[in-house]
């Protein structure tokens, strides 16, 4: 009995209740053990991402479920767990559900749009039978994602409409936002396309991918608008590095049994601790398991 749950009922709470639940990628061990614990901690529900990418580095989504299946037991986590694919392909998708993934996203943005309604329409169905949730994403989201780079465009909320209308559980939209670090330059999210957005797709819960820089004030503003789904992975990213270089250039690895990978990777593993939980308390999910 898997201890996973569907992200549909976490999200569909967010939407009704104005907070937003953070998906946080993971890339190791320390990064899963990090997100769970604080998860616990706060009471809050949490969505695991996975990458391809991230999946691939860790032997693949199989080792990912179980890794994440067996730390959920000995960690004795009670809140609501989603394990989610992140920027799905076609055939990854299909892989992680044969994994024991609990939620997929499948994103067909870069294929016709035809395409990406014939895919998305297979991949509802599938899921709809497994109790799986299912994002789907429209239009290009800036910023670079395993290879995949994007202008920070928008979305057609037409288009938006008719992958809405299938079913999926999540869209995921691009509302100028950007994957990784923003530009000096940058705009700022643009409301007025997530107002139109939010009008052509009805209660479904929106994702705002390409959190890492956007300011908590644009994040909070989108919440209350009708994004249900915040993705965290730059941000974690940078703390980790900075964590862990300090360490290292401190000499602290060469201090006793410094060098032990255990103590290298603890401040990093603290800095991850710390992120997740100031997202919680931006997003407003603290309490919400």
């Amino acid at each position: 009995m898997s201890r996973l749950v569907s992200a549909k009922d976490m999200l569909n709470k967010a939407l009704a209740g104005h907070y937003g639940v953070a998906q946080i990628n993971i890339n190791n061990l320390e990064w899963t053990k990090a997100v769970l614990t604080t998860s616990q901690e706060l009471k809050a529900p949490v969505i695991l991402g996975v990458s391809e990418g991230a999946g691939k580095y860790m032997t693949g989504f199989k080792t990912v479920a179980n890794m994440v299946e067996g730390m959920m037991e000995s960690l004795d986590i009670t809140v609501p767990v989603a394990l989610h694919l992140d920027h799905g392909t076609y055939n990854g998708s299909v892989a992680c559900i044969n994994a024991g993934f609990s939620s997929i996203m499948f994103d067909g943005s870069s294929l016709p749009f035809e395409e990406n309604l014939a895919k998305t329409t297979a991949l509802v169905n599938a899921c709809d039978v497994l109790g799986l949730s299912l994002e789907a994403e429209v239009g290009s989201i800036g910023g670079e994602e395993d290879g995949v780079i994007g202008m920070g465009e928008c979305a057609d909320p037409e288009e938006c409409r008719k992958i809405a209308s299938l079913g999926v559980t999540m869209l995921a939209a691009g509302i100028g936002n950007i994957h990784g670090v923003y530009p000096e330059n940058w705009p700022g999210l643009r409301f007025d396309v997530l107002e139109k957005i939010r009008a052509a797709t009805g209660d479904v819960p929106l994702v705002l991918h390409g959190g890492t820089g956007i300011p908590d004030e644009q994040v909070k503003k989108a919440i209350t608008m009708g994004v249900s789904k915040v993705n965290v992975n730059t941000e974690c990213q940078l703390v980790f590095a900075a964590a862990t270089r300090q360490y290292i250039e401190e000499g602290k690895d060469l201090k006793g049994k410094g060098f032990d990978p255990r103590k290298v990777l603890a401040p990093g593993y603290e800095a991850i601790k710390e992120k997740v939980k100031e997202k919680f308390e931006v997003f407003g999910c603290v309490g919400k398991a």
